[in-house]
């Protein structure tokens, strides 16, 4: 077996799930893989230590998604109208669903690009901090931090829990200034 099919063999699944992680699309993820081959293809080679094939694989990933949204950004192929509008699925007000597997991967599937990558490499890839930060270029006490936020917003999506503000003190009730006063 040559060294493209043995790479492909080992990386294949775990770079199609990260790109489902990215684009919530199983067709654009695996053409997001087919294109991090073709790349590897053209300039592997270049690779010097081949024992970060890995993460050289992952962060090529990671950068055609951010080349290709940046393209989809400036060439929107859709106007929003009432029509397209409609067709939008409903958000789902269901706190009281079961907290299982699928609902945490459709949760992360509505994060932020910022805090999705990094959950999904460290959670579903099983990458250290120090490859998320190569893979995202990113230092890595940016990589912890994303991944600190963002395990927060899951754990407060996942129990319906509003979203935390900042503590003033105009939230203290009318009773508690009183006593202080009175």
């Amino acid at each position: 077996m040559s060294e493209f099919a043995e790479l492909v063999d080992s990386y294949y699944q775990a770079l199609f799930r990260f790109g489902v992680s990215l684009t919530r699309d199983a067709d654009r993820a695996a053409d997001l893989v087919q294109e991090t081959f073709c790349i590897w293809a053209e300039k592997g080679d270049q690779l010097r230590d081949r024992s970060k094939a890995k993460t050289w694989l992952f962060t090529t990933l990671h950068r055609e998604f951010l080349s290709q949204r940046r393209r989809a950004a400036k060439f929107s192929d859709s106007e929003l109208n009432e029509e397209t509008i409609g067709e939008m699925p409903a958000p789902e007000g269901d706190a009281e669903r079961q907290m299982d597997g699928g609902r945490a991967l459709e949760i992360l599937g509505g994060l932020e690009e910022t805090y999705r990558a990094p959950l999904a490499l460290f959670y579903l890839q099983q990458h250290s901090y120090k490859e998320i930060a190569t893979i995202l270029d990113v230092p890595i006490g940016t990589v912890m931090s994303r991944l600190s936020r963002g395990k927060e917003m899951l754990r407060k999506r996942m129990t319906g829990e509003p979203a935390s503000a900042p503590k003033n003190i105009l939230q203290l009730e009318p009773e508690a200034l009183g006593k202080r006063h009175g």
